[in-house]
């Protein structure tokens, strides 16, 4: 999978070389591309915002720019085109296996008071917001949307894995223990020490809906 990122600061995300998403770019499972939008400005001093018509506070990004980095990175239009914006829909798991699928992905991190909709109306295909509160710029967003995506990705963790974790059957997950067997007085529950993978696998269950039910209610609605 190809996923690029248009950005005014492209130092934030020396975050995404490590770890899970550093080994799979490593391995080919995973292109990540960090654009500076600055690159692709006509301005002589580098400028890539301005003041907002009809008045207000801050600045806006320029729609030049931004236009102009999105078509060169992607000339025929044949990836999925995204503004990580708070006017979005929000980010889901949904929306994460809808995405996987893509084999490119443009993210576009607004910045300031945002972006000339112009540019919007021009070059995105969507906007995205990962939560109702509002952040300095779309880098940290833009993180969030590859680091949920790739995990999918073939070859970049388990089966396994991915099938047991939260929201995979729109329930949270069971708690985790490993050793030693007791803690401060807290022990590890016998079920998990047992070997019988049947009751392990109940328990399991059991323990996801009731922490839902406890945690996140609002995704057992629905469910019988």
């Amino acid at each position: 999978m190809k996923i690029t990122i248009l950005t005014l600061f492209p130092e934030m995300f020396t975050a995404l070389s490590a770890s899970i998403l550093g080994r799979a770019q490593k391995e080919g499972k995973l292109e990540l591309t960090i654009v500076n939008i600055r690159d692709y400005t006509e301005d002589k001093h580098l400028k890539c915002d301005d003041y907002p018509f009809g008045g207000g506070a801050g600045m806006v990004m320029m729609a030049q720019p931004v236009g102009s980095a999105i078509e060169a990175v992607d000339p025929d239009h044949t990836a999925r085109r995204i503004y990580l914006s708070p006017k979005g829909a929000t980010f889901t798991q949904q929306k994460v296996f809808e995405l996987v699928g893509q084999e490119h992905l443009v993210l576009l991190c607004g910045h300031y008071e945002g972006v000339d909709q112009r540019a919007i109306d021009l070059f995105i295909d969507e906007e995205v917001s990962i939560g109702d509160y509002v952040l300095t710029g779309g880098e940290l967003p833009a993180m969030v949307v590859v680091d949920c995506v790739a995990r999918y990705v073939d070859g970049v963790l388990s089966p396994e894995s991915l099938v047991q974790e939260s929201f995979s059957e729109n329930l949270l997950e069971y708690p985790q223990y490993t050793r030693p067997v007791e803690y401060r007085g807290l022990r590890v529950p016998d079920v998990l020490r047992s070997g019988n993978h049947a009751e392990i696998d109940k328990w399991r269950r059991e323990q996801s809906v009731a922490v839902t039910k406890k945690q996140r209610p609002d995704l057992l609605e629905g469910k019988s």
